[in-house]
């Protein structure tokens, strides 16, 4: 970090989604009187009775878990894109101001593991590969569809960040437009290939990597680094050595490297504050929408809400909504307390 950002109020680019993030580092010190969290009890069932996601249960919706042995995906009983939801635009008043659209889609879940007591960070790099298989079967699946245009593949660790059941699980919703976020990469990244002729994402892991000082792991097929432009106080992503656009495009030994650093950095995070970290996940692979994407790097997102402790996280309110992301906590630092962190992992 450059001794003129030390200590001093400062905005960074990131030249991913063509916005800024102001950096408070000077708020580190302020007190805390805010909201703080009851710690996560440990999970230490196998097998939970009245988990619906332990296999052979009986789900909300009146369906039966299968009893499955490994990783296993099932249709959302409570689906928020439905593939039978009626086509249609309207534009009340062709004013451009009161817009809607139909549209359709396909919402799955995804259980890691049967066991009711892993998570991410506690199995095996072979249990997380077969994860990323399945993943890959499943984006192959409805990427296929001429319906769909992104398959977007996450996880919600926690109860703070949502996740209604402790069980190991993630989603996938595969949706016919593009999300808001992949639009604003998209352009981000066609921009910085338009006018450097190369990839945003491998011109900036090779950048990171001959700096170091925000990268937390690393094997040889995967880079995690605290971005430059991070905006959560532990946020990670995960870069590919290789440019390769989605998990499809990835070699055998590609996947285990990303089981092996999904391993990493989960176990990192738990070690942090020395608790179950909550984190939302995010792969963000190429649209699937026909079209050629060279600029697309595939990456993967990590966003915890913990700022200072197991039970006091970060909230994005007041100038954060009304004006641009601000954080307090330096990414430097970041990087050097999750490195910390892996150490004692």
């Amino acid at each position: 970090m450059k001794p003129i950002t030390q200590g001093n109020p400062h905005r960074r680019f990131n030249p991913l989604k063509l916005e800024w993030v102001l950096v408070s580092p000077n708020r580190t010190q302020r007190p805390w009187q805010g909201q703080t969290e009851k710690t996560a009890s440990p999970v230490a069932l196998t097998f939970d009775p009245e988990c619906y996601l332990c296999p052979g249960n009986l789900r909300a919706g009146g369906a039966r878990t299968d009893e499955y042995t490994s990783t296993f995906v099932f249709e959302n009983d409570y689906a928020a894109l439905k593939s039978d939801a009626p086509d249609f635009t309207d534009d009340e008043q062709g004013k451009g101001l009161l817009v809607s659209e139909g549209e359709s889609g396909v919402c799955r879940v995804i259980c890691f593991s049967p066991r009711h007591d892993l998570t991410l960070a506690k199995m095996t790099v072979p249990e997380i590969r077969t994860v990323v298989d399945v993943w890959t079967e499943q984006a192959a699946e409805l990427g296929a569809n001429d319906d769909i245009k992104y398959v977007q593949i996450f996880e919600n660790r926690g109860a703070m960040m949502g996740a209604s059941n402790p069980h190991p699980h993630g989603q996938i919703w595969a949706s016919r437009s593009l999300p808001n976020e992949i639009l604003a990469e998209r352009k981000g990244q066609h921009a910085y290939m338009a006018k450097h002729k190369c990839c945003l994402l491998c011109a900036y892991r090779e950048l990171e990597v001959s700096l170091g000082e925000r990268v937390v792991a690393a094997n040889e097929h995967f880079v995690v680094v605290v971005p430059y432009w991070a905006v959560w106080p532990f946020e990670v992503m995960v870069l590919p050595v290789r440019h390769v656009a989605d998990l499809q495009g990835m070699t055998s030994a590609e996947r285990d490297g990303l089981a092996g650093i999904l391993q990493v950095v989960t176990s990192m995070y738990d070690q942090v504050f020395d608790t179950p970290f909550p984190y939302s996940m995010g792969l963000h692979p190429q649209p699937c929408d026909g079209e050629e994407h060279p600029e697309w790097h595939f990456h993967a997102h990590f966003y915890p809400p913990l700022l200072r402790s197991a039970t006091i996280r970060k909230f994005m309110v007041g100038y954060e909504l009304l004006g641009s992301p601000q954080r307090d906590i330096t990414p430097e630092s970041a990087a050097e307390l999750l490195r910390q962190a892996r150490a004692k992992a």
